[in-house]
């Protein structure tokens, strides 16, 4: 199968467009039309989607789907949004407030220093909390709707997670702690 025209991966891609869709329409609603009741609506849909990639997934193995990189990625994903969702919300929200509602200019984090160091290692704790879900979301399917062969397959995220948080690792919090300006 053609990569491009892998179900999974356009229900991956489908999510990412609908979570952005939904955050920019919540925030309008609530800064620019003032209806805070409406805006609280769309932004509670977010997770909706998250459900929409599980059952997407589900469906896709209990087919008989060969498994693929969007398989394996879609969990990777799910964990991403769950543990960065809420964080990506509220920094759009905080740009929304200074545009359109006179809040604070939002406050950059310096590039290097104390308050950089934390920073970087509360994402890195942040992404171990992503790969715990990817790896719970990867062996629930792998014992529930995959066959042995596409479980086999599945258990190919594991390395890809490993990798992933080495380099992150070693690029966010280990080197910004270890600069000289760290």
């Amino acid at each position: 199968m053609n990569e491009l025209s892998n179900p999974v991966l356009l229900t991956i891609a489908a999510c990412e467009v609908g979570f952005w869709v939904l955050v920019v329409v919540g925030l309008l609603l609530r800064y620019v039309l003032r209806s805070p009741r409406a805006s609280a609506v769309a932004l509670a849909a977010v997770p909706v989607l998250d459900v929409v990639l599980v059952a997407a997934v589900a469906i896709d193995l209990h087919r008989g789907g060969e498994v693929s990189f969007a398989h394996r990625v879609a969990g990777i994903y799910l964990g991403v949004t769950v543990m960065f969702g809420g964080r990506m919300i509220r920094w759009a929200d905080e740009r929304f407030a200074h545009r359109f509602a006179g809040g604070p200019a939002p406050v950059k984090v310096p590039k290097y220093g104390p308050q950089r160091s934390r920073k970087e290692w509360a994402d890195f704790s942040r992404w171990l909390g992503a790969a715990a879900i990817a790896g719970a979301l990867t062996l629930v399917l792998s014992y529930t709707v995959a066959d042995a062969t596409q479980r086999e397959q599945l258990m190919g995220v594991f390395g890809s997670l490993g990798v992933i948080t080495v380099i992150w690792l070693l690029t966010g919090p280990v080197w910004v702690t270890g600069s000289r300006r760290g």
